[in-house]
């Protein structure tokens, strides 16, 4: 008998993590202390997700539907989740898929109470249960893979009570596909449900629309978030200032799951034990805090020329891109004028943001809002295309704040026509060479505006005689005579006039009214009588402004015209035709020429 000689070197080495053949146990394998060995960061995004429809931050409205909607069992097989990234889309969408198919062992129905888990919600959240798809259209758009995946909705659920479709992103799919999917959506079984989610809803079809449940997740305000923020801060141990998470909250605008990332990278900007604060926030946001740039808005429309700079110098240095700049200039101007019409609701914008740009809007007027949409389009092409775009938003910012300490067009000439505005150094004579037309002054010297004077008009006196105003319609009467078209619109819209005294007008203003309309009056009254006049505002009450007893003239003046029997007859002899306008006809002068006799050989 052979032997083969084995070294004790070569003698095979046992694997340590394995037991032996007599049952004994491995052993401990050594601590290395390699980071591999920790278990790995869950991110609070991930972390702090909802797990019932009670954890939903902002979506109060949704979720109250649903829980009618579930209780009196009217619900949807289709529902259609939009609003923008990071509110809660997808996260809404399991919520629901869990809803539908909740089962324990008390319950035996769909319910939106997910207090406790239910007997298929792990494997739900796990996403592992084989009867909930949950799928991404932006990788399944062709039509062969929805007739595929549309297929398997015809064969019954495999242990749970639907078959739940979630279709993220699903305006991403084809039109071929939204085709093969609209027949299964208009007739589904009994036994499936659909949910989608977009962020496009504009680009699904209005055939897939007319077939769902729509909600439309909210933008959540800042003063949530924050305090949303605050409560993971306590839960994992961190402290941050209260105004760092508030510049989280606004820089979010609206999206929970931005501002967690934040969160998630606003904890590690201090060392360990200390808080965090909010200048170390501020300076991470960098571009993220829209707010600095509705600061350089504010300051330009108050024409600040050292601080709109300064302002800009500071984004530029945290990073921001200047034709960026530009475009959020060009955003403010347009929202500020949309809710100078429409309000703050109409924005779609945080309360604050949307508060403070309306406050701009109330303010300005109508045409200084458009001129300023006309030079930031001409500034934000010029930086575009300038070699050195800081310097031309610099030159920019100077031009604007430089325009807006001056009057429109329209403003200057009927201020120059009413003499509110010398045209320049007056002369008795005309200049020669003028022929009874328009006399031209140059105001300033050189390089001064030109105008345009009447020779009959002469220079503006110094002191006029005090005029004295004896009631309301006296005030509105002056304002007419001095030309001041803006006064003369604001009064008669905004003011619901309450007391009348010689030196004091008390009223009470009218939703919209400008801020600084007692201030300008004021100020216009007793520059033309020469004495000072008080504003007292009184809230409710007053009479109706001019524009409103105007409106009502016009609207019964309309409804008697309407009521005429000759109008009633024409509207009943054309079906479907409708009164769009009435006018009065003007009536004859005396010196109106007699009518044309007729020809006699006109007589047939």
């Amino acid at each position: 008998m052979s032997e083969i000689d084995i070294e004790e070197d070569e003698a095979p080495q046992r694997d340590a993590n394995t037991s032996d053949m007599f049952g004994g146990a491995p052993a401990p394998a050594p601590a290395s202390g390699r980071a591999d060995d920790a278990p790995a960061y869950t991110v609070i995004a991930r972390k702090y997700r909802p797990r019932k429809f009670e954890d939903l931050i902002g979506q109060e409205a949704m979720v109250r539907t649903l829980t009618n909607a579930f209780s009196s069992g009217r619900i949807a097989h289709a529902f259609m989740l939009t609003g923008v990234r990071g509110v809660g889309k997808t996260t809404t969408a399991r919520l629901l898929a869990r809803a539908l198919n909740y089962d324990s062992d008390t319950v035996h129905q769909p319910s939106i109470d997910l207090s406790v888990e239910g007997r298929y919600c792990r494997a739900i959240i796990e996403g592992r249960h084989m009867d909930v798809l949950e799928l991404d259209a932006a990788s399944r758009t062709k039509v062969d893979e929805m007739r595929e995946l549309l297929d398997g909705a015809r064969y019954a659920p495999v242990e749970a009570r639907y078959k739940v479709y979630v279709i993220d992103e699903v305006h991403m799919l084809s039109t071929a596909a939204f085709n093969a999917l609209l027949k299964t959506l208009e007739e589904p079984p009994p036994h499936v449900k659909f949910i989608f989610a977009t962020t496009e809803i504009r680009k699904v079809p209005v055939t897939i629309l007319s077939r769902c449940q729509r909600f439309d997740l909210r933008r959540v305000e800042p003063e949530v978030i924050a305090a949303n923020l605050k409560a993971i801060c306590q839960a994992e141990g961190s402290e941050i200032e209260a105004e760092a998470l508030s510049l989280i909250g606004r820089a979010a605008e609206g999206s929970v799951r931005d501002a967690q990332s934040l969160l998630d990278q606003a904890i590690v900007q201090a060392e360990p034990g200390q808080p965090v604060s909010a200048e170390a926030v501020r300076d991470m946001l960098g571009l993220a805090d829209r707010t600095q740039t509705i600061t350089v808005f504010e300051q330009v429309m108050k024409g600040q020329t050292a601080e709109a700079l300064a302002s800009f110098r500071t984004l530029y240095g945290f990073g921001a891109a200047p034709d960026l700049v530009m475009l959020d200039l060009l955003e403010h101007s347009h929202a500020a004028s949309v809710a100078k019409t429409l309000g703050p609701d109409a924005l779609h914008l945080p309360s604050d943001q949307a508060q403070r740009l309306t406050a701009v809007g109330a303010t300005a007027s109508a045409g200084t809002l458009s001129r300023l949409w006309s030079m930031l389009l001409k500034a934000h092409d010029e930086v575009r295309r300038a070699p050195d775009p800081f310097a031309a938003v610099e030159m920019a910012l100077i031009r604007l704040c430089y325009a807006a300490d001056l009057p429109g067009p329209e403003e200057a000439l009927k201020r120059l026509q009413s003499g509110e505005i010398s045209a320049g150094p007056a002369s008795a004579e005309p200049p020669s060479g003028s022929n009874g037309g328009g006399a031209r002054a140059s105001a300033g010297g050189s390089g001064g505006t030109t105008a345009y004077a009447q020779p009959s008009l002469r220079p503006v006196a110094v002191t006029e005689a005090q005029t004295v105003l004896q009631s309301f319609e006296d005030v509105v009467r002056l304002i007419e005579t001095k030309r001041d078209p803006l006064l003369k619109v604001d009064v008669d819209r905004f003011v619901r006039l309450v007391d009348f005294k010689p030196g004091q007008i008390t009223f009470s203003p009218a939703p919209g009214a400008p801020a600084n309309l007692t201030q300008r009056l004021s100020n216009r009254l007793k520059e033309w009588t020469g004495q000072p006049w008080r504003m007292v505002i009184e809230g409710g009450g007053g009479a109706e402004t001019a524009h409103e007893r105007e409106q009502r003239e016009a609207m019964a003046f309309r409804a008697e015209a309407e009521a005429d029997p000759m109008v009633q007859a024409l509207l009943t002899a054309f079906p479907g035709a409708e009164v769009i306008g009435v006018r009065q006809r003007m009536q004859p002068s005396a010196d109106t020429a007699a009518p044309v006799e007729p020809d006699e050989d006109d007589d047939a």
